[in-house]
């Protein structure tokens, strides 16, 4: 029979950090966040002991150990009795991080399905050894978590063969078409994404799975044979299978940073340096236009990999006219955000070919009121992150620079950005952009404004990013507050029903 975690609590402790979730084990047996419940058998008759943990969002835990006392009521173990058994496993990347929100279905004599938690284990109980059954992993959305332009410079390097990819799992996450293969297409198909031109992948689901005990006969080739993305238990042992374990694969992310479960907790970039772009300062006069290219300083492209960031432009105060390229073509730009006042971009250099300077892109801009360019221009990451990546993979921080100013301009401003995806049904990435570092409070209510949930988190200047789980939250329409010392904004976000 079952005992569940929850049966040994009585009333629900408060914590700051939001709502409490509980796992049981047998005394001696691996901790599992995900394990709420245990499936007691004839075998288990007697005295048992068991530990019982309570776990708060940030993955810290409690524990106490008690003890029941399991009996055979109604007689079942004194008849013909078919012994059950489990299988359980856990899935995490080639980097080792556990990775939740996973969908495990189970199929062959009976079916079943859960999703995996922030420990991204699983487990099916009460099976019939010698059966035969299916475990098929299944985590879909979240399409561009992991995926920058320097996973581009890495594919880039891959197809010119200047430094090949390493691992066979690296190569199935480069794979973005589904194709089998690597080549040129794939670049198109990331940029895109990068850029915000396309929102998913249209030819695979974002996250793919293989079993952990597959060894590659070819790792420089992972497609020589079909490799297994179910596991296959076939005449299930009395005892069970407790390593049904798979590697999970985020698609497009070779760097392998992508953020698997919400013990990741708050994401921030911590930058090696800095990476100029360049800007003429000029005093604009309301009618006027102006042609204004938008450069490197002296040989900065020789000093990066790549670069990336959102172009971002005062609507009140300027239009832009035209674009003319520059080092930067037509696709390594999207104006699909323009009347929002964002440019977006994504360039990487050619492996061999090294550019040092010059001419990223023209803008042609129309005054709409007297303005200084520095107040109307700004580099951030409101749509593409900004970030820039050295000759040895350090991460740069990109800044525009006008002649004549002598301090940088930076999109410093303090913003909260709309959650993606939105809606959502698992969890959620809320992105924000602070003035400077300092401690900052998300705050989950309805629509009347009861608080929900509150997350405390240190913040970094500039770019930020945490991923919210629906865990503990109504399905529907919520707000999401974002208070920073004297700073503080809201949005509104749906979850759906399941």
């Amino acid at each position: 029979g079952d005992v569940w975690a929850d049966d040994f609590i009585i009333g629900d402790p408060i914590d700051c950090s939001g709502p409490l979730t509980y796992s049981i084990n047998r005394l001696g047996d691996p901790v599992n966040i995900d394990s709420t419940g245990i499936y007691f058998f004839c075998q288990d008759t007697g005295l048992v002991t068991v530990e019982v943990h309570t776990w708060d969002p940030l993955g810290n835990r409690s524990t106490c150990e008690t003890f029941l006392f399991v009996q055979d009521n109604i007689g079942v173990c004194d008849g013909e009795f078919t012994p059950l058994a489990q299988a359980a496993g856990a899935i995490e990347t080639e980097s080792g991080t556990l990775v939740e929100e996973v969908e495990v279905s189970l199929s062959g004599m009976g079916n079943d399905w859960m999703v995996t938690g922030p420990g991204g284990g699983f487990s099916f109980e009460g099976l019939t050894p010698g059966e035969d059954y299916t475990i098929t992993p299944m985590r879909d959305g979240d399409d561009l978590n992991g995926i920058s332009t320097f996973d581009m410079v890495l594919i880039s390097k891959h197809i010119l063969g200047v430094a090949p990819l390493q691992s066979p799992n690296q190569l199935i996450a480069a794979d973005v078409n589904n194709s089998r293969s690597i080549s040129s297409l794939n670049l198109i198909l990331l940029r895109k994404l990068i850029l915000g031109d396309a929102v998913e992948l249209q030819h695979t689901n974002s996250w793919r799975f293989v079993d952990a005990r597959y060894v590659f006969p070819n790792p420089a080739d992972p497609w020589e044979e079909t490799f297994p993305e179910i596991l296959n238990l076939n005449n299930l042992p009395d005892n069970g299978i407790n390593e049904a374990d798979f590697v999970a694969i985020k698609v497009g992310d070779v760097t392998l940073d992508a953020q698997a479960n919400s013990f990741s907790g708050l994401e921030t970039r911590s930058f090696d340096g800095d990476f100029d772009l360049q800007m003429e300062e000029i005093e604009l006069k309301a009618g006027e236009e102006y042609v204004l290219p938008l450069r490197t300083a002296d040989r900065g492209l020789i000093d990066v990999l790549g670069y990336q960031g959102t172009l971002k432009f005062d609507r009140t105060a300027v239009e832009l006219v035209d674009l003319m390229p520059g080092l930067l073509s037509e696709e390594h730009y999207s104006t699909a955000f323009l009347d929002e006042g964002y440019l977006t971009m994504s360039w990487n250099q050619h492996p061999n070919q090294m550019i040092a300077e010059g001419q990223l892109l023209t803008l042609v801009l129309r005054a709409r009121k007297d303005a200084r360019l520095s107040d109307v221009l700004s580099v951030g990451s409101r749509v593409t992150v900004a970030e820039a990546y050295g000759p040895g993979g350090e991460l740069l921080q990109p800044r525009l620079a006008f002649y004549g100013n002598t301090q940088p301009q930076q999109d410093e401003q303090f913003e909260l950005h709309q959650n993606k995806p939105n809606p959502f049904r698992g969890d959620t990435q809320i992105s924000f952009e602070l003035p400077e570092a300092g401690p900052v409070q998300l705050i989950i209510t309805d629509v009347a404004g009861k608080v929900l949930k509150t997350l405390e988190l240190e913040g970094v200047r500039g770019y930020n990013a945490i991923t919210l789980s629906h865990e503990g939250l109504p399905a529907g329409v919520l707000q999401y507050s974002l208070r920073a010392g004297r700073h503080f904004a809201t949005k509104r976000m749906m979850i759906l029903s399941n």
